[in-house]
């Protein structure tokens, strides 16, 4: 049965369209009152927060598996209170979404990169990170790789986390369901900077993060149809349908998580006095 499982899987991919993408053409500023713009006939965007609104903007594909790269230059200076949000999400309460969340800080103190996975819903499975760079000083790439067998969240090419497909025990794993790509910067100082202690300062905005270098090597959804087309896979450039981090790789991520990791749900055990989650057994 699992062998045909995954045959049907990978028929039912077949039927997506392989597309590759690098600007903002296709997005959409879905709000912020003009504080979201497409610049450089959609090669640059910029988002910005003042006392009156964030801003946000949302792919107009959905897409479902494939490798997803944008540069951000995050808020510079003071940027307590505020939170980048760069994710993928489906729609609904059973909703799936791969996060990127870089929380902001006091002047010479680090951004923390959050991250996360929902399936079917479902979160609660945050790792975050300090950087080993300023990322208020130049753009960075952050990456996702999402396919049937994992997602591996990526900086300048360095995995920082794979979350594994654990389905064989019972765990819900995002394949199903077509996600746009979302971006935000919100006032989050409620909790966002030290637990909320440490507030926005109204005095420095308008806060601006900036994005260029969009690229997506991914499958196309067609809204309302169960497939948008046909290719056969390995179709080029889509190796990401069965890549997995090779040996050097993994000695990478291991480096980023040993010097730069700074919270593990998987190592929390007072939030989980019933037990660690099932999947942090193994690295997820």
């Amino acid at each position: 049965m699992a062998s045909s499982s995954i045959v049907l899987l990978f028929l039912f991919i077949a039927t997506l369209i392989a597309t590759s993408t690098a600007n903002f053409n296709d997005f959409t500023i879905t709000w912020g009152d003009g504080r979201g713009k497409v610049l450089s006939n959609g090669d640059d965007l910029t988002l910005s927060l003042d006392k009156a609104s964030g801003s946000g903007f949302q792919s107009d594909n959905e897409y479902l598996f494939g490798t997803i790269d944008m540069q951000l230059k995050l808020v510079p200076g003071n940027s307590a209170g505020t939170v980048t949000a760069y994710y993928l999400s489906s729609t609904g309460n059973t909703h799936d979404e791969i996060d990127f969340e870089f929380l902001g800080n006091v002047s010479g103190q680090p951004y923390t990169l959050h991250t996360n996975v929902f399936a079917q819903g479902k979160g609660n499975r945050e790792k975050q990170f300090h950087l080993w760079f300023d990322p208020t000083k130049d753009f960075h790439t952050y990456s996702i790789l999402w396919n049937p067998q994992r997602i591996v969240f990526s900086v300048d090419g360095i995995p920082i986390r794979e979350h594994k497909n654990m389905e064989s025990k019972g765990i819900p794993f995002p394949k199903n369901q077509p996600m746009r790509i979302y971006s935000s910067l919100w006032n989050a100082d409620d909790w966002a900077t030290q637990g909320g202690r440490v507030k926005t300062d109204w005095a420095q905005a308008p806060f601006t993060a900036s994005y260029r270098n969009f690229n997506a090597d991914a499958c196309v959804w067609t809204s309302g149809s169960s497939s948008c087309g046909s290719v056969s896979f390995p179709a080029s450039g889509s190796d990401w349908l069965t890549q997995e981090l090779d040996s050097a790789s993994l000695e990478r991520m291991k480096w980023v998580q040993k010097n730069y990791m700074v919270y593990n749900y998987c190592a929390d055990v007072q939030r989980f006095p019933q037990g660690l989650p099932t999947e942090c057994t193994t690295s997820s």
